[in-house]
This record gives structure tokens, sequence and C-alpha cells, in this order.
């Protein structure tokens, strides 16, 4: 599934790369999408990125997180697990844009591209399960998985209202709790497996 993901979105993403209309057209545009019902770019959007930077960073952290949420799904979820992994995912693509589509409705100009709001929703689905396997910032220095969380949400939050940047800030905030809140919507019992182990009781 994972491999599924990663394939389709290298994929369109080198073909946007070169084509200038293909990008257009896929991107998210919250003006189109709230007055042109162009619902399509509401998912495309995850499947195109800005530059090979941006696609290798979105992919290598899926591919490490996602085989890590298949394997918890399966035996959480027994054969609904696939079912399961992509509302994880689609369901992160829509969920981290509907302030952004709320927000900027009216501003023609403003487009946004990437999966990074899915992606931190396979991320803290995956911290979830887990909390205290060490995340490795920039691929070296070893943080647990859940002071990464709280690092990550406050960063987010306190960015998407500076905006000082061209980054969806407020995507990745609403990415990353709707990966956390999604398992327990699922299963409301794994909560109480989450406290025990961030509580080390298990």
């Amino acid at each position: 599934m994972t491999i599924i993901l990663i394939a389709i979105t290298v994929v369109v993403s080198y073909a946007a790369f070169n084509s200038a209309k293909l990008m257009d057209k896929l991107q998210f545009n919250a003006s189109k999408i709230w007055y042109k019902k162009e619902y399509h770019r509401l998912i495309t959007h995850a499947f195109v990125h800005a530059n090979w930077e941006h696609l290798f960073v979105n992919m290598i952290v899926l591919f490490s997180f996602g085989r890590a949420i298949e394997a918890y799904f399966k035996y959480n979820f027994g054969s609904n697990h696939i079912l399961y992994f992509f509302l994880l995912y689609f369901g992160g693509i829509l969920t981290s844009n509907i302030y952004a589509l709320i927000k900027h409705h009216k501003n023609y100009f403003y487009n946004a591209v990437g999966a990074s709001g899915a992606v931190a929703s396979v991320l803290f689905a995956s911290i979830f399960f887990d909390p205290w396997n060490n995340i490795y910032f920039f691929g070296i220095l070893p943080i647990p998985g859940i002071v990464f969380a709280g690092l990550y949400l406050v960063y987010s939050y306190q960015m998407s209202h500076k905006q000082k940047d061209n980054v969806a800030h407020d995507a990745h905030f609403l990415g990353a709790l709707y990966g956390f809140i999604f398992p327990i919507i699922l299963n409301p019992r794994l909560f109480q497996t989450f406290l025990d182990k961030l509580f080390g009781l298990i």
C-alpha cells in the first residue's frame, strides 16, 4: 500500500514537473474548489510537489512510517487494515486542508501542493501506536516520538499564525491531529493502550 502510494506520487509529480498545465490542473486552489467546484483538487494536490526535494522528503517519511502503520493496522484491525490505511491517508489529505479551503477561498492566487498533511497523519498514527519509539530528526538526532509530536504541534501551530514562509503549517498541524485521533475513532479502547505505553504500564 505504501509503495503503491509512493509510486503514484512520484509518477504524477514527475509529470507535473514537466507540465505547468498539469500542475495548474492538479494543485490545491481554494478559490477554484469553492467557486468552480473543482473538487478533485482536494485530493490531487497531494500527488504533485513543488520540487524534487519536497517530493523526496515526503516520500522518505511516508516509506519509513507507512510500513509501520501497515503492520499496526494489520495487527489491530485484521482484514480491514487495507481499507483503514487508505482512509487514514486520504482522510489526512482532506482534513489537513479544511482550514486553508475556508481561509483562502476568496484568494484566487493561493495554491498549495504536496502530501505533507497526509504524511503527517501517517507519522502521528505511528507515534500513537508506539509513543516512545525514536524518530531520527534529520535522520541523525534520536527523539522519542511523543516528544517529537509535542514539539511538532507547537511549532506548526505557532508558524501557522506567524505566516512568515510559504509552508502550509496549518495543514501539517491538522493532518497530524487527524492521524493521532483516527485509530481512536476506529477503536476507542486503543486510547487506553496508548496511555499504558506512554506511562510504561505495558
